[in-house]
């Protein structure tokens, strides 16, 4: 499969979570994203919407800290 490349700009804090979280999973930061953007995509396909954040402000916890 063909793959586009994107510029991607992250914050330092959410790149560490990511980077961290990667490690956990065993996959490249890259990796890690590609993985996450895939399960959104894909339950947005399953439900018609994404999987809404936990906090009920219409931001996430990263953005939040």
């Amino acid at each position: 499969m063909a793959k586009k490349q994107v510029p991607l700009r992250l914050s330092v804090k959410l790149y560490e979570q990511i980077a961290a979280w990667a490690e956990d999973d065993f996959r490249s930061v890259n990796g890690q994203i590609e993985f996450l953007l895939t399960e959104c995509v894909r339950q947005r396909r399953k439900t018609g919407k994404y999987a809404p954040d936990h906090n009920g402000s219409g931001r996430s916890q990263v953005d939040n800290d």
